[in-house]
């Protein structure tokens, strides 16, 4: 399976993509999303899938493919006008010269009463509007999923129909209402085009990060003589291990590594984090990035479909795409609008004729109710706020995989962090080390000399010598420092542990021991025997648990069983922690350390940075149970970075990544922090919960613009030239009211 995302013209509102979705669904397409703020539908396919079917499909509809997979499907030379502003400019010339007979009172214009100069006048704008809302109308009704535009021909053929009979039986005084056919449809195609514009708006940031995606490049090859030749290609064209020359000032055009040079590098675009970083050979840089100042060659590492930026923006459309629990009351609504509608609109005409006994202004009321019930503004009231609070979260270096989870961040009450990686940088420093049996002990650097007892082996075997407030078994092995340097690198250089890779950095040599046999033994550390035999052991205090009482260093080192010394290091805290931590306790969230480190280093972090609660020592399953029982108590929000933290951050009502974690981490959280570190966790949550907000006020205003309008039209208190403009502008409100989000104070 393979999704496929296509760009669909047409696609205007909630019965628009409610219709695709259900004929691609008819066709056996699985996983399909349909988005009218963007206009895109994504579904899964097999090789199978006949595309040129289903784009034919989608075009009995109505409905014009206009890209598959960012690949435009019928390439034009240059960019249209908008469709609806181009209808807007041929129809109003004629709406607004026969919208002077409104004001004949006052303006005479004798020529303008002739009913065949009105008929005239109004033709081109009805064959024009029917061209587009009446063949609309008629596919959708023939698919049994009828649309808005349902609403728009009935009325303006009812009013035009009703003109052409009053001027066919020589009664166009009483039957003039070819002003009326024109202005609903010319004030519809308005407010197609501010709704278009308006819904454009809402995706300018994701469309600056899928334009950033096309730039050229400065590629490397070599002649015949083997001299340098660069030329220009785009970056569309590049493939992994391609060479290019990145200058100054120029946008880095694929994910590629430094091969020579050094530059500092804005990556802002991707991050939101503003502040250029220096990088230099071996670094990997990201396309769509900046590169500041410096040059340097490097090697691509992933074409432009697959590099870092291109999947944040699929990943937006995707979510996009989502429909999170607050939409579906909304699509149960639109799905059965329009039948209801246009029953409201008989029972409107039946009820003001019998009434008002007066045939005439009883169909002006039925066709103020038909043009004024828009149901668009309900289809776009959450996809709208959608758009603009996961575009704006992307331009910040948040990335959210799902639409759910930004309605999810309203009722999150606690937060859950893992320590290392997390709450900390996860890099590692050497700390303090000592050798506790050999010669010299070494503390922070300083040499000094263990008792002379120890120096002259003068203890037996089975004493017992006090260091650093513990319990050491004691050994009569001399070790120097030198020797437990090299015993240390030589273990702890076969590990990918964060502290062993510290601990290798600090004390590389070239005269590593050679082993007979080395193993990784999980949840103990690094095994090794020599060729005469004697067994080294670097890892947990598990390992040195019959030597020593003393369980609060990072790195046992034992001899065939007797401890030789320890090593600790440090991981410094993330300059951000205690702000984020003091900012959740401000909004009445809970926070809790969750890790598998030993409780005392885990309560001396969580009593630092001012967390509430510490659950320490705990495995992967204990992690993920004890999530799940937060979780069953209350909505909770995990952060986490490790493998081991996948479990509970899918377990999670909302798992939260950071860009530096494992890929399984990240593949598993709802949401990732792309800016290195934690310091848009705030923003993260702000923007939830606000965006869900938005959602609640478009669809209090859509569903309280409707429940007013159409009693208004019913009784008379509109005419349809009105209702249609104000039809129009109710989307434009909408999109108005989720373009805030842009500008928005949500932290």
């Amino acid at each position: 399976m393979e999704t496929m995302n296509w760009k669909v013209d047409g696609m205007t509102c909630a019965n628009c993509a409610l219709t695709i979705s259900k004929y691609l669904e008819k066709e056996g397409l699985k996983n399909v999303k349909a988005n009218p703020a963007s206009g895109e539908v994504l579904f899964d396919f097999t090789e199978t899938t006949d595309q040129d079917k289903l784009e034919k499909g989608l075009e009995s509809l109505g409905y014009t493919v206009a890209e598959r997979n960012g690949v435009v499907a019928k390439p034009e030379e240059k960019k249209k006008m908008n469709r609806f502003l181009r209808y807007v400019l041929i129809c109003a010339p004629f709406t607004l010269v026969l919208m002077l007979h409104m004001i004949e009172k006052w303006v005479h214009i004798h020529w303008l009463m002739n009913p065949w100069v009105q008929l005239g006048l109004c033709l081109p704008v009805y064959v024009i509007g029917m061209s587009y809302f009446g063949r609309s109308a008629w596919k959708s009704i023939r698919n049994g999923l009828p649309n808005m535009n349902v609403l728009v021909a009935v009325g303006a053929t009812a009013a035009f129909v009703y003109s052409l009979y009053g001027t066919l039986t020589g009664q166009a005084e009483e039957y003039m209402f070819y002003e009326t056919a024109a202005t609903i449809i010319t004030l519809v195609f308005l407010g197609n085009y501010l709704e278009d514009a308006s819904v454009e708006q809402t995706q300018r940031a994701l469309n600056s990060l899928a334009k950033s995606q096309k730039v050229m490049a400065n590629m490397i090859a070599f002649d015949d003589q083997h001299q340098e030749q660069i030329f220009p290609v785009e970056n569309t064209v590049l493939h992994v291990g391609d060479l290019i020359l990145i200058k100054s000032g120029e946008q880095i055009p694929a994910d590629c590594k430094i091969l020579w040079g050094e530059a500092t590098v804005n990556e802002a675009i991707i991050t939101g984090e503003s502040l250029p970083l220096t990088k230099k050979q071996k670094d990997q840089l990201i396309g769509g990035s900046l590169l500041v100042d410096g040059t340097v060659k490097a090697q691509v590492t992933a074409t432009a479909k697959d590099s870092v930026l291109a999947n944040i923006v699929n990943l937006v459309k995707q979510a996009q795409g989502e429909k999170p629990p607050v939409q579906q009351l909304a699509d149960k609504i639109s799905a059965v609008f329009i039948p209801i509608v246009l029953g409201i609109a008989v029972v409107t005409l039946a009820a003001n004729w019998i009434i008002l006994k007066e045939f005439t202004p009883a169909l002006m009321r039925s066709i103020a109710v038909l043009v004024i019930a828009c149901p668009c503004a309900m289809g776009l009231a959450t996809p709208a706020a959608i758009a603009v609070g996961l575009g704006r979260a992307a331009k910040n270096g948040v990335l959210f995989r799902n639409a759910k989870s930004l309605e999810l961040f309203k009722n999150i009450t606690q937060v859950v962090f893992d320590k290392t990686g997390t709450l900390t940088t996860g890099r590692f420093t050497l700390a303090d080390w000592k050798i506790v049996n050999g010669q010299e002990t070494t503390v922070n650097g300083e040499w000094s000399m263990v008792n002379s007892q120890v120096q002259n082996n003068t203890l037996p075997k089975e004493s017992n010598i006090s260091t650093a407030g513990s319990s050491i078994h004691h050994s009569p092995f001399n070790i120097d420092n030198d020797e437990f340097q090299r015993i240390v690198y030589s273990l702890e250089k076969y590990s990918n542990h964060p502290i062993a890779v510290c601990i290798a950095t600090e004390w590389k040599t070239n005269k590593d021991e050679r082993w007979a046999s080395i193993e990784e033994i999980k949840g103990l550390g690094m095994k090794a025997v020599t060729k005469d035999g004697v067994e080294w052991i670097a890892g947990s205090y598990k390992a040195a648990a019959v030597q020593t009482t003393d369980e609060s260093h990072n790195v046992y080192v034992l001899r065939n069983g007797e401890l030789v010394g320890w090593v600790d290091v440090k991981d410094e805290l993330r300059p951000e922690a205690k702000t984020i931590v003091q900012y959740l306790k401000s909004k009445n969230i809970k926070t809790i350390l969750l890790s598998g480190d030993r409780k005392i280093k885990s309560e001396a972090i969580a009593k630092e940075l001012g967390i509430d609660e510490v659950i320490a020592e705990q495995t992967p399953e204990q992690k993920l149970e004890v999530v799940e029982r937060l979780n069953k108590a209350t909505p909770t929000a995990m952060v986490g970075d490790g493998i081991n933290d996948a479990p509970a951050l899918a377990k999670a009502t909302i798992g939260i990544s950071l860009s530096e974690a494992s890929q399984v981490a990240m593949q598993t959280a709802d949401v990732v922090l792309m800016n290195h570190g934690l310091k848009n966790l705030p923003l993260s949550l702000g923007l939830g919960k606000h965006t869900f907000l938005t959602i609640k006020q478009n669809l209090f205003w859509a569903f309280f613009y409707n429940i007013i309008a159409i009693p208004v039209a019913a009784f008379g208190l509109l005419t349809p030239t009105f209702g249609a403009l104000v039809m129009g502008m109710s989307d434009v409100v909408l999109a108005i009211n989720s373009v805030r989000l842009f500008v928005k104070r949500v932290v």
